[in-house]
């Protein structure tokens, strides 16, 4: 990057080939030239303090479509309707409901239909996928993950090992970012899964860091793994909707994600899980549940699991149907907008943030304190690979107290301890001039 600093206006040149100034006329003319302008108008925004929030959360809980109540009440109105039978008469028949999602799923996460599957929500997929995918023996129990995964990340891998009888301490080879950086080198990740070839049942990580907001190099990890003689599984929580996936063409055994962060299907809504179609026809162990079963003979209720010879064959339960509506609405904003296209904007928004970050540090000066970003940077990803829409700052010398007074301006972020404020400037919903707004109430404070 090459960074020219004048009176007025500070201008960044990038190898996106793209100029930004630090004003509201140039915000609103990158809003004015974005096709994907107009979808912000199908989203509800928070009101505080007497003003529609400039909402940075969608890595944490996404923002309510309009559209989502009318899916919720169609629901319902059939439910009221036909009762027992909206299960085959519903305007949606809830009996194959989670079937109309997997087409418009598999293209955010890149797979073919046959190998995603909504259902439960993301521990308990991931506790499901690791039946199948973890099966340790006394040469072969260690797995491979990032240090600072999400803890629910943490908790299924420990209590995983200790349901096979293994030691977590032992077993768990946490990956760490070298002395005096946040991000993992992949070149690290690597090492150690050559070190313990020989001992490696699985490597799983996050797709992209919860904290600082790094993407992973899941191709390379999985052929990484796979020569290794191991399994890759990823938890899909901050990549899924936000980051360009290709599961299938990656070969990656298992995968798993939520669906309320940037897939805005409301809290707790249902996820999602992936299974490469190689394992499909595989005698796997696993936990099995009816809707599971065989559809054919199904409600015949008779003894002996015979699993759907798809992602499907991992289901448990019944489908859920009033936050699978939710997603179902969602989901057909992703089909309007598309991956592609939601993904590029995403790219210039970020490097957007970050530009105004370094204009907001260039305007105050050393004396004031710094804001550092962590996430590596969209034009130099290097050994770190890259990054979504996430941008993790550290604000050296002000702490929570940014975070704090920034909600007081109507800005929602995320405050993760110790000291990481996180944004994410989500392309379906947020603008440029969002971001422009951002950095004039940082200036503010922080002066």
């Amino acid at each position: 990057m090459s960074h020219i600093i004048s009176q007025t206006s500070i201008i960044i040149t990038m190898s996106l080939q793209n100029t930004f100034y630090n004003t509201l006329e140039f915000a609103q003319q990158m809003d004015d030239t974005d096709s994907l302008h107009d979808f912000r108008d199908q989203f509800y925004f928070p009101y505080l303090h007497g003003r529609s929030a400039i909402y940075f959360t969608g890595n944490s809980l996404g923002l309510q479509p309009k559209s989502t109540q009318d899916a919720i009440l169609t629901e319902l109105e059939d439910w009221a309707n036909f009762g027992v039978e909206g299960h085959f008469h519903a305007r949606n028949p809830w009996y194959s409901y989670h079937e109309i999602l997997s087409d418009s799923a598999s293209k955010i996460v890149g797979a073919l239909p046959s190998e995603v599957v909504m259902m439960n929500q993301l521990t308990v997929n991931l506790h499901l996928l690791m039946i199948s995918f973890y099966r340790p023996t006394t040469a072969r129990y260690k797995i491979i993950c990032e240090a600072k995964a999400f803890p629910s990340d943490q908790y299924a891998l420990e209590s995983q090992i200790s349901l096979h009888g293994f030691n977590p301490a032992d077993a768990i080879i946490e990956i760490h970012p070298r002395d005096g950086e946040y991000c993992i080198r992949h070149e690290d990740i690597y090492e150690a899964i050559a070190l313990h070839q020989n001992e490696l049942a699985l490597v799983m990580i996050g797709g992209v860091n919860y904290y600082t907001g790094q993407v992973f190099d899941m191709k390379t990890i999985t052929q990484k793994a796979h020569q290794a003689g191991a399994y890759a599984g990823f938890d899909l929580a901050h990549a899924a909707g936000n980051i360009e996936l290709h599961l299938h063409d990656w070969e990656v055994d298992f995968a798993c994600w939520c669906s309320y962060k940037y897939l805005n299907s409301g809290p707790g809504s249902v996820a999602g899980a992936f299974v490469h179609s190689t394992h499909h026809q595989k005698n796997l162990p696993r936990l099995a549940g009816w809707w599971g079963h065989d559809k054919q003979t199904r409600f015949k209720m008779e003894k002996g699991f015979s699993p759907i010879p798809t992602a499907e064959g991992w289901q448990l339960s019944n489908a859920p149907i009033f936050s699978m509506a939710a997603h179902k609405a969602s989901l057909q904003l992703f089909d309007q907008a598309g991956m592609k296209q939601l993904i590029a904007k995403s790219k210039l928004l970020k490097a957007y943030t970050e530009f105004i970050i370094q204009a907001v540090n260039a305007q105050l000066g050393p004396v004031k304190g710094t804001l550092q970003m962590i996430t590596p940077l969209t034009d130099d990803a290097g050994d770190y690979f890259g990054s979504g829409c996430q941008v993790s700052i550290v604000a050296h010398g002000y702490g929570k107290k940014l975070f704090e007074d920034l909600l007081a301006h109507a800005v929602i972020a995320d405050w993760r301890e110790p000291n990481v404020i996180r944004i994410a400037p989500v392309p379906l919903y947020n603008s440029f001039k969002d971001i422009y707004e951002f950095g004039q109430i940082l200036l503010h404070i922080m002066k």
